[in-house]
């Protein structure tokens, strides 16, 4: 395993001398030529892929690391939106795809040669955005580092708090946090003066975040929290010691940054917010946002096919949705049939936030006894149930944290339930098996216990990575039908309308960003195609609008794997298994769809 250095410490030079080890001279061993030369490729592309990995994690050690459940960078918060670091990183890059380049492909493995291609993809994707300054916009309501630290306080989440090295870890995050709020300060002041900048919606709707990051005395601060709360084996030595150094850190850095932050968004970032709402209205707008679409889906769409791919998807599921209407009990206008879920009482049958998880953990039971007859690869880890923290429950969508290489801490499905009086059971089943099983955790936990690369392993959180991982996750709601988990219509309907938020993402998506849509228009067809409030249909569009294409992955990744899927049975016939697609979707990590592509079809061309 590589040894984490801070990034502080390296010059670029000294970064890619660091990084870039060639392989060592090839042994006078007598050993014939070919093998000689394949045991330099194999060597050389291994040290490669680990160094690149290494930079990421240096980089961006939150995201590529933590995020993704590897621990060794749990002490660094990195500063990849520095300027100057960023500029480090492309350099680094263009070293590594040099380097790539003077390893034989031909004299690979096969496993080797995927990890070539995937190491060259990576490569050649992130230098496609060096020209798009992306850090100019550091801070949103959805992904924000004050916020996800403040996340990591409780120890439940990614960043584990359960030792005194992981404790004195997460102290070493809080005290290079103030040097990243200047930073991202510095970065908003330079974007003022560019154009490019956050919609006022926007500012509005993270400023209370920040606000409440503050707190009225340092003991009070969430960042202090952790010390609140030392585990049983602590000694009194060690809490003493822990105690005085968070609290000097909260009061004398994280408290006068957060101020200055707070002081910054109100008096200065807001005014100059944008009144526009979508990418297109940015300095080089339309290329950017393309350049976007191609990162989050793989593939070459243009903003009008994606548009027009939804707006069918939409027609198509409002037939499914009219025809299951009846078995619901609703005999009223096919469009408004989503409004009349949403308002029925009946459907909403949770009066404690425990009752809710207790339902998820009944479906995570029936999820398991159906599993073998679809999947022979399932990982050893189990997956557990938290409810969204209070401090981002108000802005937060259900999402899934992936377990911990090591062990050290499980996959999480992450519910919001703001007031589970509130809560509809409608969603349950199709939300269980997209955040859960077989979903994210089925994916990203194996993905911990196959023997790959750390670049490949660790690759969940990977934006580039969504068509893959989201589609998987949409493809296996889709299987909730062979499943059986969908003979209950409410569940089914669950199932379709979220398939239809899928739909009609590709339709606002672009909208916004390409065809001048205003985030008021978004916000009426979100509520009107899925019967939803406008303030639950506000969140997800301003989520749309602050990672623009990334929400175009889910469907565009779920409509080509179940393609390949169609491919195999009709090729197949009888010969086809479940179990065995199965296996070459996921059973090599996560790819980009041009390469799931070219590998299901080498299997159906092998099993014929």
């Amino acid at each position: 395993m590589p040894t984490a250095r801070p990034l502080a410490a390296l010059t670029t030079s000294a970064l890619i001398a660091a990084l870039l080890i060639g392989a060592p001279p090839a042994q006078a061993a007598a050993k014939p030529a070919h093998t000689q030369q394949a045991g330099q490729a194999q060597k050389q592309l291994a040290k490669l892929a680990a160094a690149f990995h290494t930079a990421r994690c240096k980089f961006d050690p939150l995201l590529f690391a933590t995020a993704n459940g590897d621990g060794r960078y749990d002490d660094q918060l990195g500063l990849s939106i520095s300027p100057k670091v960023r500029a480090q990183q492309f350099t680094l890059y263009r070293q590594m795809q040099k380097q790539l380049m003077t390893v034989h492909r031909d004299q690979l493995g096969q496993q080797d040669q995927l990890t070539y291609d995937l190491l060259s993809y990576e490569l050649n994707n992130a230098m496609q955005l060096e020209s798009f300054p992306e850090h100019l916009l550091p801070l949103n309501q959805l992904d924000n580092v004050p916020s996800t630290l403040a996340n990591y306080a409780d120890g439940n989440g990614s960043q584990p708090l359960g030792t005194v090295k992981q404790y004195q870890a997460y102290l070493s995050r809080l005290n290079q946090l103030p040097a990243w709020i200047d930073q991202a300060i510095a970065n908003m002041k330079l974007g003022m003066r560019s154009g490019i900048v956050q919609p006022k919606a926007i500012t509005v709707a993270m400023l209370p975040q920040f606000q409440n990051l503050r707190s009225a005395t340092p003991e009070a601060s969430i960042y202090y929290s952790p010390v609140t709360r030392f585990p049983a084996g602590f000694s009194a030595a060690d809490k003493q010691k822990l105690t005085a150094a968070y609290l000097k850190t909260v009061d004398t850095k994280i408290a006068p940054a957060l101020n200055r932050l707070v002081s910054f968004l109100e008096n200065e970032y807001l005014p100059a917010s944008r009144a526009s709402t979508g990418w297109s209205a940015l300095p080089n707008g339309a290329a950017w946002y393309a350049a976007r679409i191609k990162d989050s889906t793989n593939l070459p769409l243009t903003p009008d096919a994606v548009h027009a791919l939804g707006l069918k998807e939409v027609a198509r599921i409002q037939q499914q949705l009219a025809a299951l209407g009846p078995k619901l009990g609703y005999d009223g206008p096919e469009k408004q049939l989503p409004q009349w879920v949403a308002a029925q009482d009946k459907f909403k049958i949770f009066s404690t936030d425990e009752q809710v998880l207790d339902a998820y953990r009944d479906i995570y039971a029936t999820v398991q006894t159906k599993l073998p007859t679809y999947f022979s690869l399932v990982p050893k880890a189990k997956l557990e149930l938290h409810l969204e923290p209070e401090l981002t429950r108000a802005t937060a969508s259900d999402h899934y944290t992936p377990s911990a290489a090591d062990g050290s801490h499980p996959g999480v499905f992450w519910p919001v339930v703001n007031d589970p009086k509130k809560y509809s059971r409608v969603d349950m089943v199709s939300l269980f098996l997209h955040e859960g099983v077989p979903g994210h955790h089925l994916h990203a936990a194996l993905l911990k216990e196959l023997d790959l690369p750390d670049f490949r392993k660790f690759s969940t959180e990977n934006p580039n990575s969504a068509a893959y991982t989201e589609g998987w996750a949409l493809y296996s709601e889709t299987l909730g039908r062979e499943m059986g988990l969908y003979e209950d219509p409410v569940a089914y309907y669950g199932h379709l309308n979220a398939e239809m938020l899928r739909a009609a993402r590709l339709v606002v998506d672009t909208g916004m960003h390409a065809k001048n849509w205003s985030r008021e228009q978004a916000i009426t067809y979100l509520a009107d195609t899925l019967g939803w409030s406008e303030a639950r249909a506000k969140n997800q569009i301003e989520r749309y609008m602050v990672w623009p294409a990334q929400a175009l992955s889910y469907k565009i990744g779920s409509l080509k794997i179940l393609e390949l899927r169609a491919r195999a049975q009709q090729a197949l016939g009888d010969k086809f298994s479940y179990q065995k697609f199965h296996e070459v979707v996921i059973g090599d990590g996560t790819l980009p769809l041009p390469i799931l592509e070219a590998r299901v079809d080498r299997w159906i061309a092998a099993s014929k």
